[in-house]
């Protein structure tokens, strides 16, 4: 009779630690951004923050620098499992979502407060498509606006067609939207836009002042045409089905700590950028603004764009159409604030 109860009791001993047993996984993550960056400060303080509160049943580890390669390289070791993750700017997923990039319309805001109203509607549209494409991530991180840096001033769109125009190798909508302006691209990685800018194999990009600064491009350019191109943004996405693997606790724990880091990299972004911009007058590159008429001939171009974005499938047309609703209402109670 005892030897029947102790085997029960060394059963059910047994099966109480199969429950309770939590595999732990970690979670390695490749980004450009460099060690000793804000944005990798951050992530760093936000996954020592997981480590702890898990008991590093949930750890990182990250790969700055570009040193697992460019967002595609890094997309492809993040399908074959040799990464989980990547901190990669919106358009490397394009290729998963397109309606990704629904921020990236060509000349479609015009200032950050535009952005920020229309972020609070849509943030989660771009999030919940990103989930359904297989990549948890933890909000998206605003980049600032991408204006056109040259070598040579840049005023008209003729201008434009004139240089030889950077775009990343593996973001066709840039690619698209830039056709759009009778440009014929050049696209290259990230990480080889210095090294096209000192050869002359190309002598125009189109990025945001603190990108400008951070990847040293602003070395080799000399002119800024003061237009807000495009809205860039970014996101640390993580392979869905690997972040599935650790329990929904500890989940719960990642999404909440990871995203208050990345919002506070968002935040620091804007005040960064307009540091950047500073920083750009102060090495005595010239900021171009066009004229009136000039301006008039961007924006109907541009405009021609987003409607192709739609008219392709890129871009769901409820959704492209949602966006510029809001844009009217956000112009519509600032024009009821400025007659009280």
């Amino acid at each position: 009779m005892i030897f029947q109860i102790y085997k029960k009791l060394v059963l059910i001993l047994f099966i109480l630690l199969l429950t309770q047993t939590v595999y732990a996984v970690r979670l390695k993550i490749a980004t450009l951004s460099p060690e000793g960056s804000m944005w990798m400060e951050k992530m760093r303080k936000g996954a020592e923050m997981v480590a702890q509160k898990t008991d590093n049943r949930v750890t990182f580890k990250f790969y700055p620098g570009g040193v697992m390669g460019n967002d595609k390289t890094v997309l492809k070791k993040i399908r074959i499992g040799q990464l989980q993750g990547g901190a990669v700017v919106a358009g490397s997923l394009s290729q998963f979502f397109p309606a990704n990039q629904i921020y990236a319309q060509p000349l479609k805001f015009k200032t950050i407060k535009e952005v920020d109203y229309v972020r609070k509607y849509m943030d989660q549209y771009v999030i919940d498509g990103l989930d359904n494409a297989g990549f948890v991530t933890f909000g998206l991180i605003g980049g600032g606006f991408a204006y056109i840096m040259s070598q040579k001033p840049i005023t008209t769109v003729q201008d434009l067609r004139n240089q030889k125009v950077w775009i990343p190798d593996n973001d066709k909508i840039s690619q698209d939207s830039i056709q759009a302006f009778g440009v014929t691209p050049i696209p290259l990685s990230i990480a080889d836009v210095r090294t096209g800018l000192q050869s002359g194999l190309i002598n125009t990009v189109a990025t945001s002042p603190v990108g400008a600064v951070v990847l040293q491009w602003h070395t080799q350019i000399e002119y800024i045409t003061n237009i807000p191109l495009i809205y860039l943004h970014a996101v640390l996405a993580v392979d869905k089905e690997k972040f599935l693997k650790i329990n929904e606790q500890d989940r719960k724990i990642v999404t909440q700590i990871m995203t208050k880091a990345l919002n506070k990299i968002d935040i620091q972004n804007r005040e960064d950028d307009i540091n950047a911009i500073q920083a750009l007058k102060n090495r005595g590159i010239t900021f171009i603004t066009p004229s009136k008429d000039d301006l008039a001939d961007w924006q109907k171009i541009a405009d021609v764009a987003s409607k192709k974005m739609v008219e392709s499938g890129i871009l769901p047309r409820d959704m492209a159409d949602r966006l510029d609703n809001h844009l009217i209402d956000f112009h519509s109670n600032a024009q009821t604030k400025n007659d009280q």
